[in-house]
């Protein structure tokens, strides 16, 4: 049986961004462990019994960067399926895309990660060192280009 993790990519716009580039002041959230590699992901975690994906994604944003539902905007038309092997067994993670409704919320981490960044698609992708998360980045991104 696969592990099943759920999780949301979140984003925020900066108003200093020029009109013309509106993409270019969006700024993604990452979570740095403080387990393991220490590597850096969007809040994500595993599936309890009785909870369904969605609630999954935002109860697990609650517990590892303080951000409520209410604080955050899903966006429709993006879900995303990765999966990939974790100590030999496989394991199945979905994220959505929600936006910060004001980018100047506070981030408060638990113990399960020691830093957060906001980081601009090239330094995320940077960060993420995964290369299917640097693809989810960059699909994300395009997606958002293409609504503006």
């Amino acid at each position: 049986m696969a592990v099943r993790a759920c999780g949301l990519i979140i984003y925020r716009r900066l108003q200093s961004a020029p009109c013309s580039k509106v993409t270019d002041g969006i700024e993604y959230l990452l979570l740095q462990t403080s387990y393991g590699t220490h590597h850096w992901t969007p809040p994500k975690g595993h599936v309890d019994p009785g909870e369904d994906d969605l609630q999954t994604a935002f109860r697990e944003t609650q517990e590892e960067a303080g951000l409520q539902a209410s604080q955050l905007t899903l966006i429709e038309g993006y879900k995303k399926e990765l999966h990939y092997p974790v100590r030999g067994k496989p394991k199945t993670v979905i994220y959505w895309l929600a936006e910060m409704k004001d980018c100047n919320t506070e981030i408060k981490l638990s113990e399960e990660h020691q830093a957060f960044q906001w980081l601009k698609l090239e330094d995320a992708c940077k960060f993420a060192e995964y290369e299917d998360m640097q693809a989810t980045l960059k699909e994300v991104h395009q997606f958002l280009c293409s609504k503006e």
